[in-house]
């Protein structure tokens, strides 16, 4: 079965309930009805809705049909088992995005840096600092790390646009899986500045380490988000496997 067909009817079945045209318990249309909608096979359909009912988006009701269990969060939410950009984040929530790009640099990567991102000795790299808006408010300090063999051609006008969306519609990378660890760490004074910070309110805050791989297995992006307490959201969708202890 071709993947686009059903990653197309998945991806056009997920707009329609983010954006309400499904309503939160209510039923999708049945499967004969999105088999002619879509002109496909019930198979191809099956597999669409097996991915929704993964990413949390539908439930099966043996007998009734689909029902669709998403409700759109109140805040910023930011998937773990999903590799999305800032922007499509903020689409997704029904935000306004909008990126400012304070540092843009090439550096050639010493021990010290390269034990802090994973890249080998001698890299040549850009180093990028972005603050990230949602609705004109500063809530995300990124600091980039990209491989600039795997990622030539880099500008900070694309680093203000979406990076991700250069890499894969004018470089045509294939981005596959992104190692994250989450911790919590203390707020330091440029995050104070500009994530316009109280340090007696705030003393500390979330902060998203990634390693992000291509399709050749290639590390070309190490990460660093340092995200507002106030506004930090992960969600996740997760399944119970059964024991066979």
């Amino acid at each position: 079965m071709p993947k686009s067909k059903y990653d197309q009817i998945y991806k056009d079945l997920k707009r329609k309930i983010e954006l309400n045209e499904f309503a939160c318990q209510e039923l999708l249309p049945s499967e004969n009805n999105l088999i002619q909608t879509y002109d496909c096979s019930r198979n191809t359909v099956r597999r669409a809705i097996s991915r929704l009912v993964t990413d949390g988006y539908v439930q099966t009701m043996q007998g009734k049909g689909v029902r669709n269990i998403y409700s759109p969060a109140q805040q910023t939410a930011f998937t773990i088992g999903e590799i999305e950009s800032f922007r499509e984040s903020a689409i997704r929530n029904g935000q306004v995005p909008s990126t400012k790009v304070l540092v843009f640099v090439e550096l050639t990567t010493d021990e010290t840096l390269s034990q802090k991102t994973g890249f080998p000795v001698n890299s040549q790299i850009y180093y990028i600092q972005r603050l990230h808006f949602l609705d004109h408010i500063p809530l995300i300090l990124n600091h980039n790390y990209f491989r600039k063999d795997c990622v030539p051609g880099l500008t900070k006008e694309i680093a203000e646009d979406s990076i991700y969306h250069y890499l894969e519609q004018d470089l045509r990378i294939t981005i596959v899986n992104s190692r994250r660890i989450m911790t919590v760490e203390k707020i330091t004074e440029i995050d104070e500045k500009y994530l316009e910070l109280n340090s007696e309110e705030y003393n500390c805050m979330a902060v998203v380490t990634s390693h992000t791989y291509d399709s050749n297995g290639i590390m070309f992006e190490f990460t660093q988000s340092r995200h507002r307490p106030d506004s930090f959201r992960f969600q996740d969708n997760a399944v119970r496997r059964l024991s066979h202890i």
